[in-house]
């Protein structure tokens, strides 16, 4: 435009001063237009500002589009993964080979005695008191029996009568066999002298035996100790009214033991019976000896299991020579046994009691699907559960199973390790 309005005065100038050529007079319009300003460039600069202001635009709806469709689409996927419930796995574990079990034991006195008297009478006098330690057939007590002793004279005399009877009827019977053969005695007379005799020798043998019974009773006036053993309680006193048995209730005079070696009796399970054989090993600890372990020997078994606990009595000795340790108390025994062979263990936790029995929550691997697989439950461990049949080492067993686990369910997994052993 300033060119232009320079121009136009430069030609008004000319022709005032009327000196103007003629080609200062006429302009070409070409070279006109090239000298004039033109607005296209600014206008295409502001289209691409525009332009670029729409890419950008565009590029962020775009931006916020593709994220929230991802945003989304993760929404679901988790919304999915949320449906499908997750589950504690873990693979079974291998019992070791040599196990520990510990069991309750009773400890019993290897011979244990209670002491009657075989005759009535009265105590006279005791010899040995409780805790006494006594020898087999040292005395004990002396029961004064005056009633049998009258009975046993009474007895006697007539087993001199009748030792008296007897002798006559045989001489009188030979006299008659020798007057028989000159028929001097009928044969009637004979044979009645016989049988008279034989009468009187009978005769004479039961009053014998009854003489040797009251004899042998009087033997029992003198209490006397059946074997080596102590004293563990004494029930009479002098005076007291002893009574054999004869229609009524004995009265016990004394109980003894035999404690040098003492017997403890251990129910073992079922499923360790076949492990429970003669010649085992076994630590036992006593309630009585709380710090002290002694060793005893499986020497028997009952060779039955007993239907009610399920259970094999067996019974453990153990020497006792110091007589430290008591009977009659309570037992810990502890057996090591060995194994040839080893059983799979799993978390107590993992059972399923249903109608089917007992069944384990098996998770496939591959498919995340639920099986339920029937087992045979051995030894409770405590907090852990031998199988005996059923499952193998790669199983993925589920800990905890919820009350509607079932067959084919999907589940996700996630694996521990196996719990703690007790």
């Amino acid at each position: 435009m300033h060119q232009f309005w320079h121009l136009k005065q430069q030609t008004n100038m000319s022709a005032t001063n009327g000196a103007v050529s003629p080609n200062q007079m006429r302009i070409p319009p070409k070279k006109a237009q090239r000298i004039s300003p033109t607005p296209k460039p600014m206008k295409n600069a502001s289209w691409a500002k525009v332009l670029f202001f729409i890419l950008i635009v565009t590029g962020l709806v775009a931006f916020v589009f593709i994220r929230r469709s991802a945003a989304q689409s993760n929404l679901v996927k988790l919304t999915q993964q949320m449906e499908i419930p997750t589950v504690l796995a873990v693979h079974p574990e291998t019992e070791p080979s040599e196990f520990h079990l510990t069991l309750p034991g009773t400890v019993q006195a290897y011979t244990h005695a209670a002491i009657y008297s075989r005759v009535d009478g009265y105590v006279k006098d005791w010899k040995v008191d409780i805790g006494a330690h006594v020898k087999q057939g040292q005395l004990l007590a002396e029961i004064d029996t005056p009633e049998t002793d009258q009975q046993l004279k009474q007895t006697l005399a007539t087993v001199v009568l009748a030792r008296a009877n007897a002798g006559l009827a045989q001489v009188t019977a030979k006299r008659y066999d020798d007057l028989a053969s000159t028929d001097a005695v009928s044969k009637q007379e004979v044979d009645a002298a016989n049988s008279d005799l034989e009468a009187r020798q009978a005769t004479l043998a039961a009053d014998q035996a009854t003489a040797d019974r009251l004899q042998q009773i009087e033997g029992f006036k003198e209490i006397y100790a059946p074997f080596d053993g102590v004293i563990t309680q004494r029930l009479v006193d002098i005076g007291y009214l002893i009574n054999s048995g004869a229609g009524t209730k004995a009265q016990e005079l004394f109980e003894m033991e035999q404690t040098n070696v003492l017997r403890v009796y251990v129910e073992v399970p079922e499923a360790y019976s076949h492990l429970a054989v003669p010649g085992e090993k076994a630590s036992i600890q006593l309630a009585s000896s709380p710090n002290q372990k002694v060793e005893g020997t499986l020497v028997r078994t009952a060779e039955a299991i007993n239907p009610t606990s399920q259970t094999i009595l067996t019974e453990v000795d153990v020497p006792n020579g110091d007589g430290k340790l008591y009977p009659g108390g309570y037992a810990q025994v502890y057996f090591t046994f060995e194994n040839s062979d080893p059983t799979l263990v799993v978390p107590g936790n993992s059972l399923i009691f249903r109608a089917q029995g007992p069944q384990l929550g098996l998770v496939d691997p591959k498919t995340n699907l639920v099986h339920l697989q029937d087992i045979k439950v051995g030894r409770d461990l405590g907090n852990r559960i031998e199988v005996i049949d059923g499952l193998k080492a790669t199983d993925e067993v589920i800990v905890n199973p919820s009350d509607s686990l079932s067959e084919g369910a999907k589940v996700q997994i996630q694996l521990q390790q196996m719990v703690a052993k007790q």
